[in-house]
This record gives C-alpha cells, sequence and structure tokens, in this order.
C-alpha cells in the first residue's frame, strides 16, 4: 500500500466520502463542484477519502478519458489518502473499466486497487487501518464494485454478485481470525444502495431525508446485507447513486447510511443542498460518528426521527 492507514494518537481516524462529483467537461459546474470539495477537506482534514463512485459521468463527457483524469489529478491533489469504487456511470458509452484503473494505479496518494481477477466486477479490496501505537490492525474497510444496470432480464440496476460476497466472507474471515476471533470494526463502501435501504426507510425509525421518488436499489437481493450480519465485523455501510437521499439509520446492528450528493452536474432535489457525508471512528469501539458538511458551511448532524408511517 502507497500510504498506511493509521488511527491518529488521540484515537480518532476520519473519512470524508465524497460521492456523485459527476465531473464533465470542464465547465462552470465542474469548478463548483471541485471548489465545494475543496472547502469541506479543508474544513474537515480527514485522514481518508472515500469516493463511492459516478466520479465522472461518462455518457455526457465529450472525452470521458480526460475527464476522468481531470477529475483523478483534482482529488490526487489534495494529498490526502483516498480509495474509489465505481459508480454505474463511470466507465460508460464503451469506457473501459481497466483503462480508468490504470489512471487510478499511477497516483501517488490513491490505495485503489483492482481486486481479484476472478470475481465480478472491479475495486473490490480492503483497506486496513493500523492502532495509533503500532503495527495491529483496529479496523478494516471493505470496498465493492455495485456495477451498473443489471445485463440480465431483471431490469434496474445491478447487485453485489454471489462471488463477490463469496470474497468478502474470506476476507472477513481472515480478518477476525488474525484478530484472535473477535471481528475487526469494519465499515463497507459502494455506491448502489442495497434492497435494505428501502426496508430501512419504509419499516424503521431513521434521520436525514428521502426526496427522490425511488430508492435506486436493485430488484434482486443478492443476500450482502445478511452475509454481514452473519460475519459480525460489518458496523456501516455507505452508499452513494441517489442524489435526493441522505437518510441513516440503524438495521440489524448495521448502520445504513447515504452519502450526501457533491455534484453540480448530476441532478439534485429542491431543499437539499450539496454536500458531503463524513465520518469519525474512534479505535476499538464499535461504532461511528456521522454528519453531513454542506455547501454553506453548515453542518446537518440529522438528529429528527423519520419514523415509518
Amino acid at each position: 500500500m502507497k500510504h498506511e492507514l493509521q488511527f491518529r494518537p488521540d484515537g480518532t481516524f476520519t473519512i470524508v466520502q465524497l460521492t456523485d462529483l459527476h465531473i464533465l467537461n470542464g465547465d462552470e459546474n465542474d469548478s463548483k463542484t471541485k471548489q465545494l470539495a475543496s472547502q469541506i477537506l479543508e474544513t474537515e482534514r480527514p485522514d481518508l477519502i472515500v469516493v463511492t463512485g459516478d466520479l465522472i459521468e461518462g455518457n455526457k463527457c465529450e472525452r470521458p478519458y480526460e475527464s476522468f483524469r481531470d477529475a483523478v489529478s483534482f482529488i490526487d491533489g489534495k494529498q490526502i489518502p483516498w480509495a474509489f469504487v465505481f459508480g454505474n456511470h463511470d466507465a460508460e458509452n464503451g469506457t473501459p473499466k481497466e483503462k480508468l484503473m490504470d489512471m487510478l494505479q499511477e497516483t501517488k496518494y490513491g490505495l485503489t486497487e483492482p481486486g481479484p481477477a476472478e470475481i465480478h466486477g472491479m475495486s473490490n479490496y480492503v483497506l486496513p487501518i493500523l492502532a495509533a501505537e503500532g503495527s495491529r490492525t483496529a479496523a478494516c474497510l471493505y470496498m465493492l464494485d455495485s456495477g451498473e444496470k443489471t445485463p440480465t432480464v431483471v431490469r434496474g440496476y445491478d447487485w453485489i454478485r454471489h462471488d463477490q460476497i463469496g470474497w468478502y466472507r474470506e476476507r472477513s474471515s481472515e480478518m477476525t481470525a488474525r484478530n484472535g476471533g473477535t471481528p475487526l470494526p469494519a465499515l463497507a463502501f459502494f455506491h448502489i444502495p442495497l434492497p435494505e435501504y428501502a426496508d430501512l426507510w419504509n419499516f424503521h425509525t431513521c434521520y436525514g431525508v428521502h426526496k427522490d421518488p425511488a430508492f435506486g436499489c436493485p430488484r434482486v437481493n443478492s443476500g450482502f446485507f445478511a452475509s454481514a450480519v452473519e460475519m459480525g465485523d460489518v458496523m456501516g455501510i455507505f452508499v452513494g447513486h441517489c442524489h435526493g437521499n441522505d437518510f441513516q439509520g440503524t438495521l440489524h446492528g448495521i448502520r445504513l447510511c447515504h452519502g450526501r450528493a457533491c455534484g453540480f452536474n448530476g441532478y439534485g432535489r429542491e431543499g437539499l443542498l450539496r454536500g458531503a457525508r463524513v465520518i469519525r471512528l474512534r479505535q476499538d469501539e464499535r461504532g461511528f460518528e456521522t454528519w453531513i458538511r454542506q455547501e454553506d458551511g453548515t453542518v446537518d448532524r440529522q438528529e429528527t426521527p423519520h419514523s415509518p408511517a
């Protein structure tokens, strides 16, 4: 790994989740998106940036390779370790993920890995976070490629495939074994929300807003959430994709969180400012703090509950 991730001496580790930047062709909206992202990063000073997909909107880019390189160079220029997972718009119009991954591998601060060639997608990998006092792994981050549109007879968005789930279970078992049989505190990041996000909003108390007409999740539930519950390590899942949603809440012991869309070229919803989700871990604690830093500089701590009807 180019840069080891490590808890700070005070026992904290802060992540800024940037999602759905939708960089296009260097227009005014791209400048606004970069200015907002820079403002948030300067304010929060994270230990890690995680980009949960749709860094560009490939089907609207005049030169998608150049747009992707520009976006990657912008983030890498912040000189903060950062990780990326593919969204449904990054590799469109015949733009292969392999070429985009090559660009990611050329970065100085990027930690993105292609992942195993034998499983579905690209950008399936694990990032360990070391304890403040040494080389012990104290937490880990699972990064997954949630795909694009499904090529099967089931129309809609893709789902995390069984080979990816098997890979996660193997890595989780390995990490637990290394930790003396106790699951490590872990987070998972990908782009397209699981079907459980709809269940959370419809049937459980949660916090934040749901302004998109639909939830943007696949019509097939492939079982990643069930595996995360069974393995006992993942305590939070973070997605993007739906620009009008930012809600979060706990379902069966796992906190499901939407990021806040950051890009001005992507669609927005009235009354919902652009921004980014911030996550703060504390060493050896199962749990985390999270809030949203908004474009006007304010913090949305999502303290008002939404209860199901």
